[in-house]
């Protein structure tokens, strides 16, 4: 064989041996790269998922502080509504009782006036 196909021929199996190297690199970087991807986006979806729940946590911790704060103004408004009718029913029962008291002062005039009456009649023949 001569030289130059020597040459030839050894640039050759350089060259398939580079080529062979560089697909062979090519698949093993492309395999670690798609590993690692796999990783940080399994890593991500764990933090987005924490985050998302995280989220959530809080909009249920507003929405217990406004509903809390709505029971409360209720109760307050309930309070109120309970010690108006309460004033009111005092009130009633005072107007009641003032009116029992002139009943019992005039049925007790009346008798009496009555009794003297009679005492009148039983003295004059």
């Amino acid at each position: 064989m001569s030289e130059s196909a020597h040459l030839a021929s050894e640039s050759e199996i350089k060259q398939w041996i580079t080529q062979i190297a560089e697909q062979i690199l090519r698949e093993k970087a492309e395999e670690i790269l798609a590993e690692k991807i796999a990783v940080f986006v399994k890593e991500n979806e764990q933090r987005a998922r924490e985050f998302s729940l995280m989220e959530r946590v809080i909009r249920v911790e507003e929405e217990l502080k406004a509903l809390k704060e709505i029971q409360i103004a209720h109760f307050n408004a309930s309070e109120k509504r309970f010690e108006a009718l309460q004033r009111e029913m005092t009130a009633r029962f005072e107007a009641v009782d003032k009116r029992f008291v002139l009943v019992q002062w005039t049925m007790g005039l009346g008798f009496s006036l009555m009794i003297a009456f009679m005492g009148a009649l039983k003295l004059w023949p």
